[in-house]
């Protein structure tokens, strides 16, 4: 996927600022948080970890996603840090 298709996507860059303020959310969370059903969310967050931005972990039924240590996901946090510092 091309860069500009994965941050063209309003949902998406609002789960990835919402991860990187808390750490580690599952897919029902980010889906309430972001007010976008699990089914819509659920795909972003295939999309994200697909190109190494987030890193899933599963717990029985329970998918937990953060970000990855990736050189791509290093440069998420960078971007979401020089952006929202005041």
């Amino acid at each position: 996927m091309e860069l500009e298709e994965v941050f063209s996507s309003k949902p998406r860059m609002k789960i990835l600022k919402l991860i990187y303020q808390l750490g580690q959310l599952n897919v029902s969370d980010v889906a309430r948080r972001i007010k976008m059903n699990y089914t819509a969310t659920s795909e972003h967050l295939k999309i994200l970890t697909s190109e190494g931005i987030l890193e899933e972990r599963v717990y029985g039924r329970v998918h937990m996603y953060r970000l990855s240590e990736t050189p791509k996901a290093k440069a998420v946090v960078a971007l979401i840090e020089a952006w929202e510092k005041p």
